[in-house]
């Protein structure tokens, strides 16, 4: 099973200071590997505290718009699953520090070969992975090798994940749980705040895991707000909005989307920063 991996560091740390950790997500190769790079590169300078690499693939059947078109422009600028490892080899040869999960499809992963994925995964210094449309059911096909390859198999639990399913859900779920603070699909309007709050304490009676909250948090007062109640505030669509915003129509590139992201990241760390101190 998994040793300690730097997320389960990265939240002993964050609970000993009493802060959420901001948890930031992009899609690797957008527009192209080189930009996305800089922009993987930017976001740790920024505040960000976990990084979640996105897996371009065809048919993102959990993703929004905004991150649907981030993959068709990664997969056309020739990112591929290895590129993606690449990625995170070229990361680490400056920041050995950040943890870094990839998010994405179980496709892509199966097409590469599990065996060798996790091998090239680990070696990259890939500390977790999330992939959504791998139910607890099917932890044989890449759950429980990733977790004996020491690397954290993070599970997505949503408003509709009742008491009676939540048990399944995390029974080998490790690093952090992410709860979906609402139904449909990513990049959505947020959620009742209070409900957020609700959710991360009834997952809290089923596991001592950190409890991260994600979809639909777009502003520094959201991650303030959200921050209150959870470990750990994710934040994906208005970074992939980002970059978007600075690229033409011929997708080259009208100001630095590095810098583009660098500028929303700090707004939102400074928002996760407060979140505590708000409250007490």
């Amino acid at each position: 099973m998994t040793d300690t991996t730097r997320i389960d560091r990265l939240f002993k740390i964050l609970k000993a200071e009493n802060r959420p950790a901001l948890v930031t997500y992009f899609m690797g190769g957008d527009p192209d590997y080189e930009t996305s790079l800089s922009v993987m590169k930017t976001l740790p300078r920024a505040g960000s505290d976990i990084i979640e690499l996105g897996m371009p693939f065809s048919d993102p059947m959990a993703d929004g718009p905004a991150i649907q078109a981030a993959g068709l422009r990664a997969l056309k600028g020739g990112q591929t699953l290895a590129r993606t490892l690449e990625m995170a080899r070229a990361f680490r040869e400056e920041d050995d520090h950040t943890p870094i999960v990839m998010m994405g499809y179980y496709n892509p992963i199966y097409i590469y070969g599990v065996e060798r994925f996790l091998a090239d995964a680990k070696a990259a210094g890939i500390d977790g992975l999330i992939i959504v449309d791998l139910p607890p059911e099917m932890d044989e096909e890449l759950c429980l090798p990733a977790l004996h390859a020491g690397i954290n198999f993070i599970r997505l639990a949503t408003p509709t994940t009742n008491d009676a399913r939540l048990p399944k859900v995390l029974e080998n779920t490790s690093g952090f749980v992410y709860y979906v603070s609402m139904t449909g699909i990513t990049g959505s309007a947020l959620p009742d705040t209070s409900k957020v709050s609700e959710a991360v304490a009834r997952i809290k009676g089923h596991t001592d895991l950190p409890v991260c909250v994600g979809f639909g948090v777009k502003t520094a007062s959201q991650a303030r707000v959200i921050g209150a109640a959870a470990d750990g505030v994710v934040v994906g669509t208005a970074i992939v909005n980002a970059v978007a915003n600075v690229l033409g129509p011929d997708g080259q590139t009208t100001a630095d989307p590095a810098e583009a992201v660098a500028t929303l990241v700090r707004g939102l760390a400074e928002g996760v920063r407060e979140a505590r101190v708000a409250v007490e």
